[in-house]
């Protein structure tokens, strides 16, 4: 498998600058661990959408993966009780 390119839209990179450090690096190691396999174990397809989330704590990283272009496009990243709104 080829290697990703992991892009993250301005909204979610503006989400992960809210929260604290620890989480911080914790959401930019997932999120890098995607360009190598952008569907892990522990991902998880959503239903009735072309999207995919891992966790990461209390937290969930929300992206699509664009598979032609090998690019991975993270587009929200919240805390679990907001994420699916």
């Amino acid at each position: 498998m080829g290697k990703y390119k992991v892009e993250i839209k301005r909204s979610a990179a503006k989400e992960i600058k809210a929260f604290p450090a620890p989480v911080v690096r914790k959401i930019l190691a997932q999120i890098a661990s995607l360009s190598e396999d952008p569907r892990p174990p522990q991902g998880l397809k959503l239903s009735g959408e072309e999207k995919y989330r891992i966790r990461c704590g209390d937290y969930r990283v929300l992206y699509a993966i664009e598979d032609k272009v090998l690019t991975v496009y993270v587009v929200k990243v919240a805390h679990r009780r907001e994420v699916y709104r």
